[in-house]
């Protein structure tokens, strides 16, 4: 039988590690996510449970490494994930966007932590019901997450009874899903808009285009000030004068980047960047 266990050293460990690998902040009492996501994984590897598995990392097995970062990182997401949100990007984000963007007729909406990939395609399955006039528009849909196995998910686009169930509207699912014994599979037509990639929000970007519309929902909450500060920063350099930032319900802006404001008439997370003459002092 696997020893569930975790030893006060062991998660001091894994959490200096994580920390260092991705910024994500583990605070003494959540061993119980250690013990959650690593025991799987210690499994897979035919090992006893987590001690080994750590023994194993203090060895520098670098694959390894990279698997028990990736099995760390947040991936909890659903289909139009708190439903409100999405009203508001339906009846009017997404309206004004493309009304301001209608002489170039293109969109460029980044998704900076993608998980398992409902977020983007429920933004993807919106673009196509609802805002059929964008058809001939250039639509480039960019997703990004740290974990490689997520991004393989993501990809594949074959989500179980239960994903599906939580937050995607039955309509779609009969319309886009195809069934394959006890899982679901999302049309190509929608899978291809959506281009998945490795980036880690906390180590240096690529070069990006000016984005129009940024979701970086419930995933500033496990960071510090000063990973969240240099995130934001760079969120407001890529973001376009009349972009719009989404946040999670229990994340701001305040006190971390006076450039932003929230978007109080929408009420739902979403920030932009202030004038440039509200910034001079």
């Amino acid at each position: 039988m696997a020893d569930t266990t975790v030893s006060a050293a062991d998660f001091a460990f894994v959490a200096k590690l994580v920390r260092e690998r991705c910024a994500l902040v583990l605070e003494p009492g959540k061993e119980y996510l250690v013990k959650a996501r690593l025991l799987p994984l210690a499994e897979r590897h035919g090992l006893a449970g987590i001690e080994p598995l750590i023994d194993r990392l203090r060895g520098s097995d670098s694959g390894l490494t990279t698997e028990v970062v990736e099995a760390m990182v947040v991936t909890e997401t659903s289909f139009f994930r708190d439903i409100h949100p999405f009203e508001t990007l339906k009846k009017t984000v997404l309206p004004k966007l493309i009304a301001a963007r209608q002489s170039v007729r293109q969109l460029n909406i980044w998704f900076a932590a993608s998980s398992s990939g409902q977020e983007p395609y429920s933004v993807a399955l919106m673009l196509r019901e609802w805002f059929p006039e964008l058809n001939s528009w250039r639509l480039n849909l960019s997703a990004t997450d740290v974990s490689h196995d997520m991004l393989d998910r993501s990809r594949a686009g074959r989500y179980s009874q239960v994903e599906v169930n939580r937050g995607l509207p039955t309509s779609l699912l009969l319309k886009w899903f195809r069934q394959e014994g006890a899982f679901w599979h999302l049309d190509e037509r929608i899978r291809r808009t959506v281009t998945f990639s490795p980036l880690n929000l906390a180590q240096p970007w690529p070069a990006m285009p000016t984005w129009d519309l940024v979701f970086l929902r419930n995933v500033m909450i496990y960071f510090d000030n000063d990973v969240k500060k240099s995130i934001l920063g760079r969120v407001g350099r890529v973001l376009s004068a009349d972009g719009y930032l989404l946040l999670g319900g229990a994340e701001t802006t305040f006190n971390l980047d006076d450039s932003f404001y929230r978007v109080e008439t929408l009420r739902s997370g979403f920030y932009q960047l202030k004038p440039p003459r509200e910034l001079i002092p």
